[in-house]
């Protein structure tokens, strides 16, 4: 989020998925994982033609690439695959396209293309609506805060200046001058941050301000119908700790107990345990800060806002952000044509996904359930398969 959504895979990815990582031989040095889209392996896929795309799928991802465009005719694509000239036709054409034949946009313009294997895992995100305040009324205790000022970049003196390479990490100066790593969630929890006018709202239920943090943006909804959707504004540096892979390797949730490999089995345990929920929550060192959005949706990584069954979070190092997506998987819901806007944490890899599904009730059962294995394509500029894999 996405990029500071795509939140529920990060909470979920290992307690969901249920997938098992076979280590190798002990005599067998471990192989590097491909570090972009080109190692991975590129080739080509089938005719675009050929998928069954539904008018209306096409017509949603038509709209979101149009929004895409401006960024993705801009921006550097990480994954050494496209340059911002090669998607002018498509964005030239997009402008003045109809949606009415949207299907026909992406054949004439677009060629699919397979990352290694294909083999895809898509998980699912949302956009939180919880209780919350502008203002603190009774109940209504949990702050939201701003980013903090002293929240800064800085290189720890126990690390050498030759040992100092890549971004520095962030922190703050203590009151003698030294460069320390920023509070903990536990630390924040408990004051840290109180009486500072950083409040830019207040939750009133932390379980639930819990999951927003992790989604990275979401709706508060005030007492008389108000509603304030606020977005990521930075993060506090420390690590991040899947809850939902903590509490299964603990036998707290999953088979043998009452609570479900789900959000809503790891939120009926922390319901039903505050006492051990609160600490478990601790763990998660991580803390977000947020800021109120005005626009009509959350915003990605991409920087335009993210739509429900349009958008999905990917890894730029494999997939252009603003490329539309195809995905084939064993959860119908995920099956279609997705414009990747946005990226997460947790989604790392070729061919991991991290599929949006909006705000409200259903949102929040699809994405908090969403597990689906399958197969992916990405569609680019058409010549850009043959271009790559002539070299």
């Amino acid at each position: 989020m996405r990029g500071k959504l795509a939140a529920v895979a990060a909470l979920l990815t290992i307690a969901v998925a249920g997938c098992r990582m076979v280590p190798p031989p002990v005599d067998t040095p471990p192989l590097p994982a491909p570090s972009s889209a080109i190692s991975a392996g590129l080739r080509a896929g089938p005719s675009i033609a050929s998928l069954g795309m539904r008018s209306a799928d096409a017509a949603g991802a038509l709209a979101s690439f149009r929004e895409s465009c401006p960024k993705l005719l801009a921006r550097t694509d990480a994954s050494g695959l496209t340059t911002g000239s090669q998607w002018e036709p498509a964005c030239t054409a997009v402008s003045g396209w109809g949606q009415g034949d949207a299907g026909a946009f992406f054949e004439r313009y677009f060629e699919t293309a397979q990352v290694g294997a294909g083999e895809a895992f898509a998980t699912g995100y949302y956009e939180p609506d919880i209780a919350g305040s502008r203002v603190r009324l009774p109940g209504y205790d949990v702050p939201v805060y701003a980013m903090p000022p002293e929240l800064v970049r800085g290189w720890p003196d126990d690390i050498a200046p030759s040992e100092r390479t890549g971004r520095a990490p962030l922190g703050r100066m203590d009151a003698s001058g030294k460069f320390v790593p920023y509070y903990e969630r536990a630390e924040i929890v408990a004051g840290a941050l109180a009486n500072r006018g950083l409040e830019i709202a207040w939750a009133r239920d932390p379980i639930e301000f819990f999951f927003l943090q992790i989604q990275g943006s979401g709706r508060l909804v005030a007492p008389d119908g108000s509603v304030m959707r606020i977005g990521y504004a930075g993060q506090n540096g420390r690590e991040y700790v899947g809850l939902g892979a903590v509490m299964r390797e603990r036998g707290l949730i999953g088979p043998g107990t009452p609570y479900a490999t789900s959000m809503q089995g790891i939120m009926s345990y922390l319901r039903a345990h505050p006492a051990e929920g609160a600490a478990l929550m601790n763990e998660n060192k991580s803390w977000i800060f947020f800021q109120e959005l005005k626009g009509d949706g959350p915003l990605g990584a991409l920087g335009v806002p993210v739509r429900r069954e349009s958008s999905v979070a990917a890894d730029p190092a494999y997939v252009p952000l603003g490329a539309p997506v195809w995905l084939q998987m064993d959860r119908p819901e995920a099956n279609g044509l997705w414009i990747a806007q946005d990226t997460g944490g947790a989604i790392k890899g070729a061919n991991r996904f991290d599929t949006f599904w909006g705000a409200g009730g259903d949102a929040r059962t699809i994405a908090g359930g969403m597990s689906a294995r399958g197969r992916a394509l990405i569609l680019l500029p058409k010549g850009t398969v043959a271009r790559l894999t002539s070299r």
